[in-house]
C-alpha cells in the first residue's frame, strides 16, 4: 500500500468503539513505517511548543485503557529536518493517556506535516503509524487501539 493511501485511511478512519454487539474497538491501521524511525527516545513530553497530540492506547479486544504503554513520537522540526530534538517516548498513565507537546511538524518535500507514532506494549503487536494535523491547529487528538498478539 502506498504511504498516501495508508495517511489517507488514518484520517477517514479515527480509532472508536463499535456501536453494536460485543465491546471491541476499531484497531488503529498500521503504516509500512518510516525510514528516519530510531529507537529509544528519551522519555519526555515536550520537544517543543506550540502543538499538543494527545489520545490514550486501547486494547482491540475490549476497548480498555492500556496504562503504561510506550509510545515513541518523531517529527520533523520546523526547518523540515528529523533530528534527535524532536524525538520523544511517553509512556502513558493509568487510563492509557499520553500527551506530547511540540512545534507543529515541519513539512517536507512531498509530504504534509505530520507525527510519527510507534506503540510498543507486551501482549500486542507493534503499531506504527501517523497522526496528520490540520493546518493551523494547535492540538490534535488520536486514540490507538492496538491489535493483540495471536
Amino acid at each position: 500500500m502506498a504511504m498516501g493511501a495508508a495517511i489517507a485511511l488514518l484520517v477517514a478512519s479515527p480509532a472508536g468503539a463499535a456501536p453494536s454487539g460485543p465491546a471491541k474497538c476499531t484497531l488503529t491501521p498500521s503504516d509500512a513505517g518510516d525510514p528516519a524511525y530510531r529507537p529509544n527516545a528519551p522519555v519526555r513530553s515536550s520537544v517543543g511548543t506550540g502543538f499538543v497530540l494527545s489520545g490514550v492506547v486501547r486494547s482491540g479486544i475490549d476497548c480498555k485503557p492500556i496504562p503504561r504503554a510506550r509510545v515513541e513520537l518523531w517529527l520533523r522540526g520546523p526547518d523540515g529536518q528529523y533530528d534527535d530534538a524532536h524525538r520523544a517516548t511517553v509512556i502513558t498513565d493509568a487510563a492509557g493517556r499520553y500527551r506530547l507537546q511540540s512545534n507543529f511538524p515541519g513539512g517536507g518535500d512531498y509530504f504534509q506535516p505530520h507525527i510519527h507514532i510507534r506503540v510498543a506494549v507486551s501482549g500486542f503487536r507493534p503499531l506504527v503509524t501517523v497522526f496528520l494535523p490540520h493546518p493551523g491547529t494547535r492540538e490534535g487528538t488520536m486514540d490507538l487501539v492496538l491489535e493483540p498478539e495471536m
